[in-house]
């Protein structure tokens, strides 16, 4: 099998997660390559998630590191037998792949947590609100890369209406409710839609109004992605240059406690409606 040219932010994390194991154990390359039957540059590669490695030398290697939890080597094992490219790789090519990347982490999360500052929710964008958001891009989107981003944007709404979809916390400050993307009328349409979708079973809504003050991490949005297992949670934040993505056991310990002060610091569901019905009448 030859090697992957750009491995996929998925494909990588589960070869990262495969040198946890093997770091875990003890074990240098020489040693784990020993004990496996293969050689230091088959494990490197499989390790940076250039070579791909199929479910069953997952739980071989997870049975020779020793790890007890049969959990997380399954929820490994089922990243390493995914083979169906999933409708993002559409876009490779003419989107970043730190956007593709977003896409399959909130494909395969079992629940979704996030904070946003500045902006709705993409989730929960309508087109015409996305598209005033594209149309401040610098330099200037062309009509062509304009459409790819909303085709894309408006494409990823579908996680919410999968037969088992994630269970969503949008917590939404009180400055992305007030921001008039594109007008008043879009503005306020948009403010609807978000009320409409604040509706569906597995979606909550809370807003942080002005009046809380500060809470932690203020200066950014951010969407903690909740994998299988714990382990394989997926903490994305946005960049200058696109999405960032953070897996380190400190990182997401962190970013647990600051979305729980957060969320202590929104308003309840029914009082955030209220709140975002008034903001809209008064657009």
């Amino acid at each position: 099998m030859p090697p992957r040219k750009a491995p996929t932010a998925r494909q990588r994390r589960l070869g990262s997660e495969l040198r946890k194991l093997r770091a875990h154990a003890g074990l240098p390359l020489a040693e784990a390559a020993a004990l496996l039957s293969t050689d230091r540059t088959t494990i490197s590669n499989i390790e940076s998630g250039r070579f791909g490695v199929s479910a069953e030398r997952v739980r071989g290697w997870a049975s020779n590191y020793g790890c007890p939890d049969r959990a997380y080597v399954n929820a490994l094992a089922s990243m390493a037998e995914e083979r169906v490219k999933g409708w993002w790789e559409d876009y490779r090519g003419s989107l970043s792949a730190g956007a593709l990347d977003l896409a399959e982490l909130e494909h395969h999360a079992t629940a979704l947590r996030a904070v946003q500052i500045m902006h709705v929710p993409g989730l929960l964008q309508t087109e015409d609100y996305a598209r005033a958001v594209f149309e401040q891009a610098v330099p200037t989107l062309s009509a062509v890369d304009l459409r790819r981003r909303l085709s894309h944007r408006l494409k990823r709404r579908d996680v919410l209406d999968r037969a088992t979809p994630p269970q969503c916390t949008f917590l939404i400050h009180e400055a992305a409710l007030r921001m008039v993307f594109g007008g008043r009328d879009i503005a306020r349409a948009q403010l609807d839609y978000l009320l409409k979708e604040s509706e569906r079973p597995n979606v909550t809504v809370r807003v942080l109004p002005f009046s809380v003050g500060g809470f932690p991490n203020a200066g950014s949005s951010t969407l903690y992605a909740y994998g299988a297992v714990p382990q394989l949670d997926t903490v994305q934040t946005d960049t200058p240059h696109g999405p960032a993505f953070l897996d380190a056991e400190t990182r997401l310990l962190n970013y647990r406690a600051v979305l729980d002060r957060t969320e202590e610091k929104s308003l309840r569901p029914q009082q955030s409606r209220d709140f975002i019905r008034d903001i809209a009448q008064h657009i």
